[in-house]
């Protein structure tokens, strides 16, 4: 997908546990361990901030569970280089979806990882990466979100118009939106939609 959507030149990194997924996955990805070993689930992408992960300058990060449908150029250049970009949440609340990032670990390394690390207890009382990512960042003139048009959520019509029942699956695609985030359940994979199944490859 990022192959077919992508013009800006750039470089694809996998973060990933399993060391032998290259041997599965055709295409020139770097794949890569984070630096420590002690996160479990989502507080792992709290690592994309690590000083030590080798993503120097602009970043542009995407959850494995988004559908991309349109270039996607000016999410990887949105902003100036310092810019933090973030997506507004789907619940219709403050804060961020992490599904979709766009920054610099110049300014996001101290600014986000080195004061979850230096109290990881006390964010951990936060419910996810993204809510302790937002806590960080609310307060930040480079902190800025993205578009809401540039992306739609699989399971709701709008950002405060919740549309999932689980026995209803066949939901239709946005056509002005660049991605489709699915957040949470269900996942791609166990979509039988068309638009899906033509898009997520």
């Amino acid at each position: 997908m990022v192959k077919r959507h992508l013009t800006v030149d750039h470089k694809f990194i996998c973060f990933t546990d399993n060391t032998s997924i290259h041997k599965l996955v055709e295409g020139d990805i770097e794949f890569r361990q984070f630096p420590l070993f002690d996160e479990q689930g989502w507080w792992n992408k709290m690592q994309l901030f690590h000083p030590d992960n080798g993503l120097d300058g602009v970043n542009l990060y995407m959850d494995l569970d988004v559908v991309i449908l349109k270039n996607i150029d000016q999410m990887a250049t949105f902003g100036d280089d310092m810019t933090f970009g973030v997506l507004h949440d789907f619940t219709g609340f403050d804060g961020i979806n992490s599904s979709i990032m766009k920054w610099n670990n110049k300014n996001a390394t101290p600014a986000v990882w080195e004061k979850y690390y230096e109290d990881r207890p006390k964010w951990r009382r936060f419910q996810g990466d993204q809510n302790v990512t937002y806590e960080l960042l609310k307060h930040l003139p480079w902190m800025t979100y993205m578009p809401n048009e540039w992306t739609f959520s699989y399971k709701w019509f709008t950002r405060d118009d919740p549309r999932f029942h689980k026995s209803d699956w066949t939901f239709e695609k946005n056509s002005e939106s660049l991605v489709a985030v699915f957040h949470g359940q269900p996942n791609p994979h166990e979509s039988d939609v068309k638009w899906v199944l033509d898009n997520w490859k």
